[in-house]
């Protein structure tokens, strides 16, 4: 169906792809920066250092905002399996719909009933008590992103499921197997530590910013950042690791979305050579030039320096073989199984390289950060590099999400349900245009506000940090109606 010159399949593509992208921004954001938050109010409910507690509150702010914003993106995302892909939905609403009710009744009520009794009982419970609040809504969502991402995960790798002869539609036979499916725990890691990387690096990129505009909060922001620092640092060896891990898995699981990953269209011999930088000719399917590093590919896929790698023109002709003879017409008459190679292949190579710029600009900042030798606000440069570090964690999560997401084409529940099949058959293509229109000025607008906050928030510095509990010479309003508990 075509109209405007565009199809009704490539607009709903372009609009769950918008959404998830813009959600993905707030997922980790969020994941992370409350477990932060929870660790510095943790410390200072131990040690009873106020310096701690002012961190807690102040990063709690930013925390609060994007986790605000996620809950409304998260629900605009929700509308597309009715509006857009209501036949997904038929398809595997009987299992993609229990993690997600989990979610929601479980992990959602979770997090949202603590993050308001943490937000507004600052001066009525014991740090110990009220650290625990922080705590509970940092777990909420943690286990929010499991059960999530175990429906993700029978989109990639389906398990403990039937197909239904009668209705062709596919029904859980193991909730046990469909939560301990591989490719969930291996995900897991990689995705929870990606976030603490992101929640990290927002307070070590705002305390740069906050130190480069010569704030009179110097000491905290310098406390902030190498606090930052060391999760981040932390956190991005261990998103390495993990993801070396998920790799092992997407080997054997998918070997196509592996090899466009690593830009292998003919077999490899053995050892195996890894492509740094290439350009290729994808309508011929090769590769047209590269650089590459002798060995590396077989170490970092079979960790030895022998092994050879399938390259996707082989796995092409042995998908077509496998599927050729389905049952399902539209799975039969599929072309070919490439996935978008330049897409891949580039996004690999974005995140992991942002993986080790956070590693080591983690260092760099934790030795110009040393209590014995703090020179961090004579490094104006390197201020500047910490202050754009913001940004890297949210490009090295949508590299990673766009490299889980396209590289299961052309299937949206891999090797059972394809993306074409998926779509509404009532929605319009001008309906599309429409809403695709209104979400992307929604996002712009969530966005912005979402910036400006921060940004009005990293201005004010301690000063805007409400309440009694950021001054120790105002007294508590015993009225929680009163007009002084709202400023």
């Amino acid at each position: 169906m075509l109209s405007l010159g565009v199809s009704l399949l490539s607009l709903a593509r372009f609009q769950f792809a918008m959404t998830t992208v813009f959600h993905f921004f707030f997922v980790p954001f969020s994941i992370g920066l409350g477990f932060i938050v929870a660790i510095m109010e943790t410390i200072y409910a131990v040690k009873k250092d106020e310096i701690y507690k002012k961190m807690a509150q102040f990063w709690g702010k930013i925390f609060l905002l994007s986790f605000a914003v996620g809950i409304v993106t998260g629900i605009i995302q929700e509308f597309q399996f009715g509006m857009n892909w209501s036949n997904y939905s038929r398809f595997m609403g009987d299992i993609f719909g229990a993690p997600l009710a989990i979610e929601a009744l479980l992990a959602f009520f979770l997090e949202s009933t603590f993050i308001g009794v943490w937000m507004f009982t600052w001066d009525r419970f014991k740090p110990g008590i009220h650290a625990l609040f922080i705590w509970l809504t940092s777990i909420g969502t943690m286990l929010s992103a499991i059960w999530i991402l175990a429906a993700n995960s029978f989109m990639q790798h389906p398990t403990g499921f039937i197909i239904n002869p009668q209705t062709h539609r596919a029904e859980m036979s193991s909730f046990a197997e469909v939560v301990s499916n591989p490719q969930l725990w291996k995900v897991f890691p990689h995705l929870i530590l990606g976030a603490f990387c992101t929640g990290a690096f927002v307070v070590v990129g705002m305390s740069a910013w906050g130190l480069w505009r010569k704030q009179k909060d110097g000491v905290f922001f310098k406390k902030s950042m190498r606090f930052g620092l060391w999760i981040g640092l932390i956190a991005a060896i261990g998103v390495v690791a993990a993801g070396d891990l998920q790799t092992q898995e997407i080997v054997k699981d998918q070997p196509m979305k592996f090899a466009a990953t690593e830009g292998e269209y003919k077999d490899t011999g053995s050892p195996a050579s890894w492509k740094i930088v290439a350009t290729f000719d994808t309508k011929n399917h090769k590769t047209t030039h590269e650089i590459s590093v002798p060995y590396m590919l077989s170490l970092l896929t079979y960790h030895k320096t022998t092994g050879s790698v399938k390259g996707m023109n082989t796995l092409n002709k042995e998908l077509k073989q496998k599927f050729d003879h389905n049952k399902s017409k539209s799975i039969r008459n599929i072309k070919n199984y490439y996935v978008p190679v330049n897409t891949l292949f580039w996004s690999f190579r974005f995140m992991a390289g942002f993986g080790f710029l956070m590693i080591l600009v983690s260092i760099l900042g934790l030795i110009w950060t040393r209590p014995s030798k703090n020179t961090i606000t004579d490094k104006r440069w390197f201020l500047l590099v910490l202050g754009l570090m913001i940004w890297v964690p949210f490009l090295a999560n949508t590299s990673g999400w766009l490299i889980t997401e396209l590289g299961r084409y052309p299937w949206i529940v891999y090797g059972l349900y394809t993306i074409a099949d998926a779509v509404s058959p009532s929605t319009t293509v001008g309906q599309l245009i429409f809403s695709n229109i209104v979400y992307f000025l929604l996002f712009s607008i969530l966005g912005g506000v979402m910036i400006y906050y921060a940004r009005q928030t990293l201005h004010k510095g301690l000063d805007g940090i409400a309440g009694p509990s950021a001054t120790d010479n105002v007294a508590i309003n015993s009225d929680p109606f009163s007009k002084e508990a709202f400023n």
